[in-house]
């Protein structure tokens, strides 16, 4: 029965040290923001007031949306996400103030000071507030784990090469002695089967407890909760999820209950909205620029082998739904037998001495700028299959479906990877699969961008056909 307690699970959970770092990252952007304008332009007028109010909005959003507070980061973990976080608020504020024609109310200089000034700033603060933590608690918690699979190893990993974390895992306990030689390159001994956990926590004075069993033994998790109650001793339940396929996972609440998400498209809300605006913008910058380059090879394409200029086919789209995409036609004209779809491979004679060079250049994808205008690709995705492949792959390969779990794009990090072209081998296509799933777990504007740039210096690669 949920009770009106029990709703309290997540909000209890929260940790002071993260509200504390917010408050504090607040007070030293804002502060900087009044110095920088008082000393240039000795008064701080309505215009900063307003950029003042507008970045304490915009912090609050975009840092819980990168997860720039979420607890027990690394440093170089939280220096990678403040930096992006930062960066994304920066470049907010300027493309708000280039819209609104307001960004020549402000001194230029004022904003890039502080700009860099309040990236430096809160690095400093994060820093110096951690030493502060460090200095006050200096108590360890001796920890046990229960479970030394995957899991078990992975979270002892985190804990014991975390300075900022003050457990510190002194043993384990598992029925599985094979797991040994690995616990033992961690210094971490194994205390026994769990018969042995009562022992274990008195022998060695451990104060908190972190349950990570695997899902076959699931069946055991009540009885070690209900057991380890009167040890007087905190539990920590880490739910084994990394044994299933996971796509873009995350925890959330609903009416106080934890809900864990383990497939789920990154790309809802104002996710969605910032890709699918970007992707639209690009793309007609891009078809302007490149228009002279397009109408050339659609003329070298008629005139050099019959046929349409245009190569159209069905493949499978954001979330499997089948939609036609475009192509330069870099083949001469063929039938395939039913259902069959050869892919092209170095040399092949069905490829047009034209077609050689705009497959070999990218050039042939190009109208596919048209299919991300239209809203059915995206600049930047996993790329799309025909159909005969999906068909052939999602048998063999696990999770292959996943990829569709975004829309499919006119580049990759599969490809900027190596992987663009002929995948003529299952490992090759599992590898191709492994980062279009690495692409949608760690999805964000500033991937797309880096992809983007990547993928100049990759056009003129070996790889395609």
């Amino acid at each position: 029965m949920i009770t009106d307690d029990s709703r309290k699970l997540l909000k209890e959970g929260r940790s002071a040290n993260v509200w504390i770092q917010m408050v504090l990252d607040h007070l030293v952007v804002q502060s900087l923001l009044y110095i920088h304008t008082y000393i240039r332009i000795d008064d701080f007028s309505n215009e900063y007031r307003i950029l003042a109010v507008i970045t304490f909005l915009l912090m609050t959003v975009i840092y819980r949306m990168m997860g720039v507070y979420q607890r027990e980061r690394n440093n170089n973990d939280y220096l990678t996400c403040l930096l992006q976080a930062w960066g994304c608020l920066v470049l907010v504020l300027s493309v708000f103030g280039f819209i609104t024609k307001t960004s020549e109310t402000f001194s230029r200089e004022v904003i890039l000071t502080w700009a860099a000034t309040g990236f430096f700033g809160q690095l400093f603060i994060y820093y110096l507030s951690r030493k502060v933590l460090q200095f006050a608690i200096s108590e360890t918690i001796p920890t046990l784990i229960i479970g030394g699979n995957e899991l078990g190893l992975h979270i002892a990993r985190h804990i014991n090469n975390n300075a900022w974390v003050s457990d510190v895992v002194v043993g384990v306990v598992d029925a599985n002695e094979a797991l040994l030689d690995e616990w033992q390159k961690l210094a971490i001994p194994l205390l026994g089967d769990y018969d042995h956990i009562a022992e274990a926590i008195m022998n060695n004075g451990i104060r908190r407890v972190y349950i990570a069993l695997p899902m076959a033994e699931s069946e055991k998790l009540m009885p070690l909760a209900l057991s380890l109650v009167d040890a007087n001793v905190d539990v920590i339940w880490a739910p084994d999820i990394f044994g299933i396929s996971l796509l873009n996972h995350s925890i959330k609440e609903m009416a106080g209950v934890p809900l864990i998400s383990l497939s789920e498209t990154p790309l809802v809300g104002a996710s969605a909205l910032a890709k699918a605006s970007m992707d639209r913008v690009l793309a007609i910058l891009a078809i302007i620029v490149i228009s002279p380059i397009m109408l050339v090879t659609a003329v070298a394409v008629k005139v050099t082998s019959p046929g349409p200029v245009l190569f159209k086919q069905k493949r499978h789209g954001w979330d499997g739904r089948i939609v036609e995409i475009y192509k330069f036609r870099s083949m001469k004209v063929h039938i395939e037998k039913a259902d069959i779809i050869t892919q092209a491979t170095r040399n092949d004679n069905r490829i047009t001495p034209i077609g050689k060079f705009i497959r070999r250049t990218s050039i042939d994808e190009l109208p596919q700028l048209f299919n991300v205008i239209g809203g059915s690709m995206s600049l930047v995705g996993p790329r799309p299959h025909a159909l005969a492949h999906n068909d052939y792959y999602k048998g063999k390969i696990g999770a292959y479906m996943m990829r569709h779990r975004i829309k499919p794009g006119l580049t990759g990090l599969a490809q900027v990877n190596g992987f663009r072209g002929e995948t003529d081998t299952i490992d090759k296509m599992q590898s191709r699969v492994n980062y279009d799933i690495a692409y949608i777990n760690n999805w964000s504007i500033w991937l797309d961008f880096e992809i983007m740039f990547r993928t100049v210096f990759v056009l003129l690669g070996k790889n395609a056909y």
